[in-house]
């Protein structure tokens, strides 16, 4: 019978041979995704960067997406204002194009660049594995294993190797024959990293449990106003009118458009257009084609649980913490693929050690 120790040493490795697989190809992935932004507006100044955005009005902004709106109404199926890298105005349209104007001439700047396409695939890769319908399931599961198993397990058998040592179990001899120096390599990026990687294989399982871990939340919720019912009797004329209504405290980032007659436009306000370290502050509006407005959902308002699910994303990209979180989020994206690395060395050169010892007797 197996002892507790060398159990968990070997659900470890199985574990680390398999969702380890997985975790290093979404870590590699998010990994490359931190710099998003950088990276498409480096290579596509033309469609996404405009010269002094940040003495652009709001309300010149709100002008130039109604004018946008009215000419190109039936055609839209999303609008997005600027935010992020994107200081223009992008309009997705039904038929699946994604055109580019400035913010305030309203000057058609032309279609989406291969590159941004490329990031736009590279995060679905992330979140999917590129497998429609159970691929957000397999890397959601890998990553509550990776959080909930793989790294505490691996914690667990560095504290019992090492708790009368921890200088030890955190040394890396770079000269170290091959066995020694994988082994070396993997306990001390484990250790030094598994904070920063429970917190992100935490967070980004959230992307598909989200109902989940929403109703876990709600042990935090206490008594809030219920904006709800305080903003639905609310009216106006039209969309362009709403739009162009100053929102106090948000800036518009996203319009989506009814699908079909019954369904209703969906507005979504963000704090900052352009990134910011600190919390993730937003509002959603749900307006009916009559002008009844609906406030689903507002930071200032929200309850606790959604005041915190609205981090994920920022704390799982690095967002939260600036620049220094951000890096820090991109060199933790490659250690799993390290760890994979430097287990499946140290797995076959403890198999071949095997293998040549049973030749021997």
């Amino acid at each position: 019978m197996l002892s507790f120790n060398t159990t968990i040493r070997k659900i470890h490795l199985w574990l680390g041979l398999t969702c380890g697989l997985i975790a290093s190809f979404s870590g590699l992935t998010g990994s490359l995704y931190v710099w998003q932004p950088e990276i498409t507006a480096a290579l596509n100044p033309e469609l996404l960067q405009v010269e002094n955005i940040e003495n652009i009005k709001e309300g010149t902004i709100l002008k130039s997406a109604v004018s946008l709106i009215e000419t190109r109404k039936d055609r839209i199926d999303k609008i997005f204002l600027p935010y992020r890298e994107q200081q223009t105005i992008a309009i997705q349209f039904k038929n699946g194009k994604t055109n580019y104007y400035h913010p305030v001439t309203s000057e058609s700047l032309g279609e989406k660049s291969v590159s941004i396409s490329f990031f736009e695939s590279l995060l679905n890769l992330h979140r999917t594995l590129g497998i429609p319908l159970i691929g957000k399931y397999i890397i959601g599961t890998s990553a509550i294993i990776f959080f909930l198993i793989l790294i505490t397990s691996g914690v667990y058998i560095w504290w019992k190797a090492y708790a009368n040592n921890l200088r030890k179990g955190i040394k890396v001899k770079w000269k170290a024959k091959k066995r020694k120096f994988n082994f070396d390599l993997h306990k001390a990026l484990g250790i030094y990293f598994f904070i920063p990687l429970l917190i992100i294989a935490f967070t980004g399982s959230y992307f598909t449990f989200n109902s989940t871990y929403k109703s876990v939340l709600k042990v935090f919720n206490s008594q809030h106003t219920n904006l709800i019912k305080q903003q639905k009797n609310e009216n106006f004329s039209s969309l362009n009118e709403t739009l162009l209504n100053s929102n106090k405290g948000y800036a518009l980032r996203a319009i989506y458009f009814p699908k079909d007659k019954t369904d209703k436009y969906r507005l979504r306000y963000i704090k900052n257009r352009f990134i910011k370290a600190g919390y993730r502050k937003t509002k959603e509006v749900e307006i009916t084609k009559k002008g009844d407005i609906t406030t689903l959902s507002d930071f200032r308002f929200d309850s606790n649980s959604n005041r915190i699910a609205a981090q994920f994303y920022p704390i799982h990209i690095g967002e939260i913490a600036g620049v220094f979180g951000r890096i820090l989020v991109f060199i933790s994206g490659v250690v799993p693929l390290v760890l994979f690395i430097t287990g499946f060395r140290m797995y076959r050169l403890k198999k071949k050690k095997g293998l040549k010892r049973k030749a021997l007797s």
